[in-house]
């Protein structure tokens, strides 16, 4: 098994290996031809479906956006993603139809290991995250390792997700917590 299909699996990856160094350097490479672009620039959009193949022509990224690999993430129809947004997409980021990412959002799938010696090695798991169809992520969130946020969800702006969220719920605050169900 490689490094690269180690770390999507979820399994300890050596960060270091020249496989995931040169998928790095590609991402970072086309990051930061990105950063100079609006999304009404010419090769904006060209740019954006090499970093992250099958992006659907009616979902947006907004520049400045940071991640590690870019095909880690996968976007449904319509996702509206604002500026200076962070996706460590290690493991897979999935997000569904007609969502909303307000911007400064952070999505982190690499996950260290918890004792001290061994994370002194270059190693690291990735966790998958995903976000359903039709929410909200509001502005400043952050979304941890191994999450999964149901449908017509909405998160509160600033909050930190380290529990799954169930489908039709707001959730707010650090860690965030469901405040109310939105479908009774």
């Amino acid at each position: 098994m490689t490094e690269l299909e180690k770390m999507r699996s979820g399994q300890l990856a050596d960060m270091s290996g020249p496989e995931l160094q040169a998928h790095f350097e590609r991402a970072k490479t086309l990051l930061a031809k990105m950063r100079g672009l609006s999304t009404y620039s010419d090769s904006y959009r060209e740019l954006l479906e090499t970093l992250i193949p099958g992006i659907p022509v009616t979902s947006t990224v907004s520049p400045p956006f940071y991640c590690d690999h870019g095909d880690g993430i996968k976007l449904g129809e319509h996702v509206f993603v604002n500026a200076n947004c962070t996706f460590l997409d290690g493991a897979y980021i999935t997000i569904g139809d007609h969502t909303l990412v307000g911007p400064c959002v952070q999505i982190y799938t690499p996950h260290h290991p918890m004792d001290y010696l061994e994370r002194r090695e270059p190693k690291e798991y990735a966790y998958p995250v995903t976000i359903g169809s039709d929410c909200w992520i509001g502005g400043g969130a952050i979304i941890c390792p191994g999450i999964t946020i149901g449908d017509r969800c909405v998160i509160g702006a600033g909050s930190v997700v380290t529990k799954d969220i169930p489908s039709d719920c707001i959730a707010v605050g650090n860690p965030a917590r469901i405040i109310r169900r939105t479908d009774t």
